[in-house]
């Protein structure tokens, strides 16, 4: 069997990219941002890339306009166009020619403009204490199951100081999260790409093609 292939769309911390090397992916991660850690990685556009024929794709689109933690920018940010951007930008991830896919993103209109999520996870389901929603649209690949679930609830990213790294503190994945991706989707396709009988497709993940061409 080949090995299978994987890009990791907006990483630049390299931890979901870094897990899947692990289980056996050629993995590459791409941001416009250079990668914090040593790794297959493209500084550049990811729109580029999709074509490539990769099986996996796990992506982590700006949240920046469409969060609705930040609701009371809205107005200005569907009036100059940046939210309709954002948007187009998910619809062309979710519609990429690739089987398997993954896209994450906090509470936001991704859910109201493009279609609810198939599942919402916890940093704490996964082995950290603290609480950050975080919404998962998946495409024939299972619901990611709680790896270890620990006490603690407080909303530590929410609280951290002002700074120029603020943002990007709080985008880099849970360690134990990117693990979960590794471990659960990651050997799943590859277990569907060495024997594809052995998988089955469930129900309640859509085909997001058909959503979005609906």
């Amino acid at each position: 069997m080949r090995q299978p292939t994987a890009l990791i769309a907006c990483e630049f911390s390299g931890r979901v990219r870094d897990a899947l090397a692990r289980v056996g992916f050629y993995a590459v991660s791409c941001d416009l941002l250079p990668s914090e850690t040593e790794g297959e990685h493209v500084q550049g556009d990811v729109l580029e890339m999709l074509d490539w024929g990769w099986d996996l794709l796990i992506a982590h689109p700006p949240c920046t306009d469409l969060a609705t933690s930040g609701a009371r920018w809205f107005p200005e940010k569907i009036a100059d166009g940046r939210q309709a951007r954002a948007l187009e930008f998910v619809r062309t991830l979710l519609s990429a020619p690739i089987r398997f896919k993954a896209l994450e993103n906090p509470k936001s209109v991704i859910s109201s403009h493009i279609r609810k999520p198939d599942q919402i996870i916890q940093p704490w389901m996964f082995g950290h204490g603290e609480r950050k929603e975080t919404h998962l649209w998946l495409q024939n690949l299972p619901l990611l199951e709680p790896t270890r679930i620990v006490d603690g609830r407080s909303p530590v990213v929410h609280y951290m100081a002002p700074g120029p790294d603020r943002w990007k503190d709080r985008s880099r994945t849970y360690i134990g999260i990117a693990e979960a991706m590794a471990e659960q989707w990651g050997r799943y396709v590859m277990r569907a790409l060495a024997e594809p009988e052995s998988v089955s497709f469930h129900p309640q993940q859509q085909d997001l093609l058909r959503v979005l061409e609906g």
